[in-house]
């Protein structure tokens, strides 16, 4: 289940991407953090104890919402814009 709910603003350019293997979708502008979490119940597991993360600050100073790409390159979630066939990982496959 998602952990965000849109309830507003839907009439944005539907932007597709995959999340941990599975096609998901979006709207353009959202961030990397808002396209997983209205796709998905965390952004990340922490590499210390395997727990589910959401994000913190939403502003880019917490270093908690970093992510990766299937291909490994690490992105900031919360100020990263989501863009079309981005693969991205939540966790578990990868650790820092």
């Amino acid at each position: 289940m998602a952990l965000l709910q849109r309830v507003a603003e839907q009439g944005r350019r539907v932007v597709r991407f995959t999340l941990d293997g599975r096609p998901v979708e979006a709207l353009e502008g959202d961030t990397i953090l808002t396209a997983m979490l209205t796709n998905g119940d965390r952004l990340r597991r922490t590499e210390f104890a395997d727990t589910p993360r959401a994000g913190f600050c939403m502003m880019g100073a917490c270093q908690d919402c970093w992510v990766r790409t299937e291909e490994g390159e690490r992105l900031r979630a919360c100020g990263t814009f989501i863009a079309d066939g981005m693969r991205l990982l939540s966790g578990g496959e990868w650790t820092s």
